[in-house]
């Protein structure tokens, strides 16, 4: 530190002033571009993050708040009947060909080996429109494009 000091005052007044003077301004540029400026950019980034995670909840309770008044406000048909029977009409009606069907409890679980995704999709719908809802469901492609199997189908009363 002597040495420093010794080579500070050996400097004539002048030198020492400049050299004050950049010392000051690299602490100065230091200590903003070291601490100040990644803080301030972490700040502003977290803080819109934070925005858009309210602005994102703010739509996901109004969507809630949509999703609750329409399962209240949908009156759809309750189905009174036996769910294999009609499980049976609108599968020979739709031409599927149904491998599996077991009740479990209330519930009835169908198992499809093939089936067109399209053709599972409306006879999925059909049924939904009569009271029907899919509690569970286990679907994956086949081989050939356009085509599903379904390993578990779990229906049940609406």
């Amino acid at each position: 530190m002597k040495k420093y000091f010794s080579w500070f005052y050996a400097m004539n007044e002048r030198e020492q002033k400049l050299v004050s003077l950049a010392g000051i301004v690299s602490v100065i540029a230091i200590f903003y571009f070291g601490l100040w400026s990644p803080l301030n950019n972490a700040l502003t980034t977290q803080q819109s993050l934070l925005d858009n995670q309210k602005t994102l909840q703010i739509w996901v309770e109004e969507q809630a708040l949509r999703a609750a008044k329409l399962r209240q406000s949908s009156t759809g048909p309750s189905f009174n009947g036996s769910l294999t029977q009609l499980v049976n009409q609108t599968t020979r009606a739709s031409k599927i060909q149904v491998a599996r069907m077991q009740p479990v409890g209330d519930n009835l679980q169908i198992t499809i080996d093939e089936i067109q995704f399209n053709t599972l999709v409306q006879w999925l719908d059909s049924i939904e429109r009569r009271g029907v809802v899919v509690l569970q469901t286990d679907i994956t492609e086949t081989n050939e494009e356009g085509y599903v199997q379904v390993r578990r189908l779990q229906l049940g009363k609406n």
